[in-house]
């Protein structure tokens, strides 16, 4: 396929860059400033300037040519309610938007652990979760074949292969950014996942017998 990446410049985007080629999809990222831009073209990586404070009529203009949207933008640890909650809830929604209006055949969208269920909102995080969890909903309700998937708490380091997936994992658990990136250029384009959310934290299954654990 050909996946617009919305958060190219973050953590689980750099992967995507790096690991989208290799399961045989062309992607795009967009990235918000010319620096990122131009470094990315420097590395040969098609690459487009936009912004999530953009129009949904230009996100529209964006997204058209690509066939999906991985959406992996966040704003941050370190921003504050109200960037969150434009960021991962008014960001998203206008993407949504703007994919539906270009047509696209499959809608990613990287959430959160626990955003499903608000017993397990801490306090400290609720506008994070808070954005995550009616960013989902809208995505739902938005038409679009979507997929939602829902790690652990996100760490640095190799791919390890190694997943477990579910509907709900009512545990908390870590899970490595290269290994959401797998598990999002595995599922990327598969009607089999096709209106599918489910958590996703580091286990002993390898991501495919993992994914077809949860068809069964």
């Amino acid at each position: 396929m050909r996946p617009l990446v919305v958060g190219a410049n973050g953590q689980i985007g750099r992967q995507l860059i790096n690991q989208l080629p290799l399961f045989g999809h062309q992607c795009t990222a967009m990235v918000r400033s010319s620096e990122q831009f131009q470094q990315l073209e420097e590395q040969g990586v098609a690459a487009i300037c936009a912004s999530l404070d953009d129009t949904t009529e230009h996100l529209t203009e964006v997204i058209k040519g690509h066939d999906s949207v991985i959406f992996t933008a966040g704003s941050g640890a370190k921003t504050g309610a109200e960037q969150t909650l434009l960021i991962d809830l008014d960001g998203a929604v206008k993407v949504m938007q703007a994919a539906v209006v270009a047509g696209v055949e499959h809608f990613v969208m990287v959430s959160a652990i626990g955003a499903n269920q608000r017993e397990r909102w801490s306090e400290a995080l609720k506008p994070y979760y808070v954005a995550k969890h009616y960013a989902d909903r809208e995505l739902i309700r938005s038409g679009l074949n979507y997929t939602i998937i829902r790690p652990g708490r996100l760490i640095n380091g190799p791919a390890t292969g190694q997943v477990m997936i579910a509907s709900e994992i009512c545990h908390e658990g870590t899970i490595a950014r290269a290994d959401v990136a797998s598990v999002i250029c595995t599922v990327l384009g598969d009607k089999h996942f096709y209106a599918h959310d489910f958590d996703l934290l580091a286990g002993k299954d390898d991501i495919q017998q993992a994914l077809e654990g949860l068809l069964s």
